[in-house]
């Protein structure tokens, strides 16, 4: 026996990212222009961080609620009243440490090891690492990909439902299509859930990050109160908090004491002080994300209007998050472009490969970044794209 072939088959199996391989590639390189990973450029607001230091000094240091300090909860509960026009309680809030986090006890609390999850491709890498990770097979459904638009199939999607499917993993708006669900489509998939007797886990990070005009539609507007669906989210895009990884789960009061001891079990819960950073971060912080709202979608005209305009990039403006997602003419290998990509021009994109299924031909590039990085970014990428 090795150490490594004494490993669980599990821990082995787990990829790589495909993202972080062209990270480590090119980090620290002089000028580079890093739109690789999803976060902005902005640091902390200092009226987060504050409270949070504040609440550090003051010796917020001791095991705290498993659940989540019940100041953060209320924060939740008055945040879906603004931006949801949705009345829950304190009881429906698990504070959990980071949205990744969020996902996987998600997926631990309604998933067996052996059972399904069916998810919409491309996507996020980690949605389906975390569900092998937890023993459950992850199912790709792709989206279609036509005239430069992400699009459902429905029928693509029941069909990919069977006897062990135990939940849909919904992620809209999309990381990385942008693909945003209409009410239609959002009802559509409900049904589906509601006739098969599955869950629904709704991954609504981006839903403020929406350009067509106020939020994203959200299962919020249309659920009944028994429906099935756990929602993950994250304090990371809205609030510039990416490295202080704090999450949370709304999920059925019943659930609480399954919720609790999931957590109890993997962090013991999320430090008081940092909580207290994520009360301020509600509560005070809705002119810092309508402000990067507009940032992100003046950046996507930007972006996307230069590259569209060579003629050779097949996509379109997504509707929302945080991405174009581009085709661009003769890239069969995302991978090698990437690294191509970065030793040509000093642009840091995501190749499409890691995304799974459907994502191939594609590179991800996050256009939350300084107005003058993304122009220069832009027109790098179209003399790249014309000298091909």
């Amino acid at each position: 026996m090795t150490t490594m072939t004494s490993l669980s088959p599990r821990a082995l199996a787990a990829p790589e990212s495909g993202i972080v391989e062209v990270v480590n590639y090119a980090r620290g390189r002089d000028g580079l222009i890093p739109l690789w990973v999803g976060e902005g450029d902005l640091p902390t607001p200092d009226f987060i961080s504050r409270a949070a230091a504040d609440a550090l000094v003051a010796g917020q240091t001791f095991y705290t609620w498993q659940r989540g300090i019940p100041p953060l909860r209320e924060a939740l509960v008055r945040y879906y009243q603004r931006r949801f026009q949705k009345t829950l309680a304190p009881e429906n809030f698990y504070v959990t440490g980071s949205g990744m986090q969020a996902i996987k006890l998600a997926i631990e609390a309604i998933a067996a090891p052996g059972d399904e999850m069916v998810l919409l491709t491309p996507a996020w890498p980690n949605f389906a690492a975390a569900a092998e990770l937890s023993g459950v097979r992850p199912v790709s459904v792709p989206l279609r990909f036509e005239n430069g638009k992400w699009q459902l199939d429905l029928d693509r999607l029941e069909a990919a439902i069977g006897e062990k499917t135990r939940a849909l993993f919904i992620n809209t708006p999309s990381n990385p299509t942008g693909w945003t669900a209409s009410p239609d489509d959002l009802r559509a998939i409900l049904a589906l859930a509601r006739r098969h007797g599955v869950w629904i886990i709704a991954d609504e990070i981006y839903a403020l990050y929406y350009y067509l005009g106020g939020r994203a539609p959200s299962y919020f507007d249309i659920m009944e109160a028994d429906d099935c669906i756990l929602f993950v989210n994250s304090f990371s895009k809205n609030w510039a908090m990416t490295g202080w990884r704090v999450g949370w789960i709304v999920a059925p009061p019943a659930m609480g004491q399954v919720l609790e001891n999931l957590i109890q079990y993997s962090t013991s819960g999320v430090a008081q002080f940092m909580q207290r950073g994520a009360v301020a971060a509600l509560d005070e912080g809705d002119g810092f994300v309508d402000d990067n709202v507009i940032k992100a979608r003046r950046n996507r005209d930007l972006l996307c209007d230069t590259l569209i305009a060579t003629n050779r990039v097949e996509t379109l403006k997504p509707d929302g998050a945080l991405y174009a997602f581009l085709k661009i003419d003769g890239v069969t290998n995302a991978r090698q472009a990437a690294l191509d990509i970065v030793d040509k021009t000093g642009v840091g994109l995501a190749p499409g490969t890691a995304f799974g299924e459907g994502g191939s031909l594609f590179m991800r590039a996050c256009f939350l970044r300084d107005p003058a990085q993304i122009a220069e970014a832009a027109d790098r990428l179209r003399t790249y794209i014309l000298d091909r």
